[in-house]
Parts: structure tokens; sequence; C-alpha cells
């Protein structure tokens, strides 16, 4: 991972700047709070899965890394953030400006983070900060993700399906979508 990181894209909105909400770039010292966010992200998943904890442990960081992997040889130019919350790991957010587009590669809070308007705040921001400059907000999200009702109600629309994947796009008022 690089040692320097291109300006901010993207900065929390003041309510969550408020409450304590900051974004930093993540670093290698993160590895063990990302591993633990991306398994609180399967948890559900795997539930019926008959495999030991170790087992689920061990299939998860397997994928996690797999994930990082990809993203890093796919979305070089990604900034890679964290999102703290009063100095403590809370969350991820990976965004990539495209000419667009703010696309969103990954958001993912912890689960005590979730539900209380957290992401929602971000995401809205995100909406405001294209808004501002022109360009949609994109997004690929599993069909069975749990967030997917909250892109719907945020004005986000399906512009193409990738079988286990809905890529999304809010636009700003008269914009034209992003083509696939």
């Amino acid at each position: 991972m690089s040692s320097q990181q291109a300006p901010p894209a993207f900065t929390l909105p003041a309510a969550l700047l408020s409450q304590g909400f900051a974004l930093r770039p993540e670093t290698d010292a993160d590895l063990a709070f990302l591993v633990r966010l991306y398994a609180s992200t399967r948890e559900q998943e795997l539930a019926p899965v008959p495999w030991s904890t170790e087992q689920k442990q061990a299939f998860l960081a397997s994928q996690f890394q797999a994930q990082r992997t990809h993203y890093r040889a796919y979305f070089p130019d990604c900034a890679f953030d964290v999102i703290e919350q009063r100095g403590k790991p809370a969350g991820r957010l990976y965004l990539q400006v495209r000419q667009t587009q703010l696309h969103i590669i990954d958001i993912a809070l912890l689960p005590e983070w979730r539900r209380h308007g957290t992401g929602t705040a971000i995401v809205e921001a995100l909406q405001e900060a294209g808004r501002a400059c022109g360009k949609g907000v994109g997004i690929m999200v599993e069909k069975f993700n749990p967030a997917l009702r909250l892109y719907q109600r945020l004005g986000f629309a399906p512009i193409a399906d990738h079988e286990v994947y809905l890529e999304m796009e809010w636009r700003p008022d008269g914009a034209q979508l992003h083509v696939a």
C-alpha cells in the first residue's frame, strides 16, 4: 500500500463530524480491524453453514484477502479510508472518483453502527458532493444485501444486472446516467 494518498475526494458531513466521526487513510495497522469488519458483513450469510468457528474464520480471512487484493489491483486510484468514531475504527469507505461518477467501491460499518443513520448520512453527503461537481454516485450491491433498500430509498436506480450484484447509480437532476 502506498504511504501517500491523494487529498480526500470526500469529507464527512458536519453532522457526523460533530459526533466525532472522521475519515482517514487505512494503513497496514488496520488489517485486524478490517478482517473483523469484513467478517461482520458475512456473518448472517455464513450462519447456516455447518462449519466450526475456526473454519469460518479461516474462510473469511481468505475471502478478505482475495477482496483486498482485487480492490488494489482493479482500483489503484481509490481512496481506501477507515471511518472512525472518536478515534476508534467504526467502518470503511472505499471511494473512486471517476469522470462521471463518485463510485463507492465499498462501504461497511461495524454492527453497532448500523441502522443508526451513519451510513445514510455518508451516502447522502456523497450525493451532495456529486451534485456539487455534476457527477452521479455509483455502487455495486449484492441483491441480498439489506443496504439495497437504503440505496433504493435514496434514489439509486439499477443500471446493470451482474447476476449476484446490481450496479446502481444515483444522479443529480438532469444528469445523464453513466453507461456501464
